[in-house]
């Protein structure tokens, strides 16, 4: 623009918005592949998570009978009751949490309802508390509510440092409102244990700070991990938890964008105004796909997560024969997050170098861990055909030889 700087122009929390780093790397990995399919060969995509998977075919005949139903115009704000009622249901039946349609809210997405949640509490220089590895979004939200991140360090095993945790909430000196708990967790996979989640839960009701629950991968674990819903602790516990979840990966529905959240009723009131006054309502036809999604057969549910079991398998085995890649086994969720420091050198000085050699040389896209907070990492989802799979391990191991 013209006789002004876009820095005088612009908010200043807009111009220290990050973009996201998952979405920025599947846009120079498109551009990259659109090149060597020329040549024809192409890029392993193991950045965006996103199944691979389509989404059944009882949730698109749904949504084609909402078109012939004429079910397209404007819905209540925060869903149509029977989408509420499904999302009821859905909370009783898999996590043991009471409900009524008052204490839900539908939105765009997880994330447009995480967004939502920050907002309705946050004030200018309020904490939220984000567990690291986080999600790339958390910290970005906090920012755009004029709040402060506060980054919890994790031990070996990926799982909150308690310790850490109770040092920040005594070292800040403002008001902290939010914890944000990801079980199974992206990036890492990891999969809190009850006793766990009852430290974490402990330390939110002896500091009176509001919990965000989100569980969008929860119909994702392995082995002998099992899913705990922290609202379901206790009843003082059910009272100060928003839990959050979605269609988009139960159900490989992430372009259809429902989320939603259940909590007390005097939240989601507050919820609704924003949610009101900011994107209106989910789109009509995906709301209804959405309740044949959450009522109807999971058939589907079950066979996707044992095809992501096997995968994870194989591709944290094979990573684990790479001399000088460390990894975690993940239990739940679709994502590794090896910690590739032993390959910073040569040029390679941090996750970003790493990531974007690897994209150069190797032509395999990941997402490098100073997105999702430590910079040791970078994050592999393995919500890709075994066969692409193999492929990138093939050339991962190659590039991690040859550094």
């Amino acid at each position: 623009m013209r006789g002004r700087d876009m820095e005088d122009i612009l908010s200043k929390k807009v111009l220290r918005l990050e973009e996201s780093p998952t979405f920025a790397l599947d846009s120079r990995a498109n551009d990259i592949d659109a090149e060597l399919k020329k040549q024809g060969d192409f890029v392993v995509r193991f950045g965006i998570g996103q199944p691979d998977f389509n989404t059944p075919d009882n949730i698109k005949e749904a949504a084609k009978q909402a078109i012939d139903d004429n079910k397209t115009r404007y819905t209540p704000a925060t869903g149509v009751k029977e989408l509420k009622q499904a999302i009821v249901n859905k909370f009783k039946r898999d996590n043991g949490l009471e409900y009524g349609t008052e204490n839900i809210l539908a939105g765009i997405g997880a994330k447009q309802v995480l967004d939502t949640i920050i907002r309705a509490f946050v004030n200018p220089g309020d904490g939220v508390l984000v567990l690291k590895p986080y999600w790339v979004s958390y910290t970005q939200q906090v920012l755009l509510s004029d709040g402060i991140p506060l980054e919890v360090d994790f031990k070996d095993n990926l799982k909150p440092d308690t310790g850490h945790l109770k040092k920040v909430i005594s070292d800040f000196k403002n008001p902290i409102k939010l914890i944000i708990v990801n079980s199974p967790n992206n990036p890492a996979g990891t999969v809190y244990a009850e006793e766990e989640m009852g430290e974490i839960a402990k330390i939110c009701l002896e500091n009176g700070i509001h919990i965000i629950a989100d569980e969008v991968y929860e119909k994702f674990i392995y082995d002998s991990a099992r899913h705990y819903s922290i609202a379901g602790f206790s009843s003082d516990l059910k009272d100060i938890t928003i839990t959050v979840n979605a269609v988009s990966k139960t159900y490989a529905m992430t372009g259809w964008r429902v989320g939603y959240c259940a909590a007390h009723k005097d939240i989601i009131v507050h919820m609704s105004k924003i949610q009101g006054q900011s994107p209106s309502n989910p789109c009509s036809i995906a709301q209804w796909a959405s309740v044949e999604a959450l009522e109807g057969s999971q058939k589907s549910v079950g066979i996707m997560r044992k095809e992501y079991e096997m995968r994870r398998d194989y591709a944290y085995e094979r990573l684990c024969r790479i001399d000088g890649m460390k990894c975690v086994l993940p239990r739940g969720a679709f994502y590794l997050f090896p910690d590739v420091s032993g390959f910073y050198r040569g040029g390679i000085r941090n996750s970003n170098d790493f990531s974007e050699r690897l994209l150069e040389q190797a032509k395999v896209a990941v997402v490098p861990g100073s997105a999702f907070g430590d910079d040791r990492y970078i994050r592999i989802s393995y919500a890709a055909a075994i066969d692409k799979i193999e492929e990138g391990m093939d050339r991962i191991e190659k590039f991690c030889k040859a550094i």
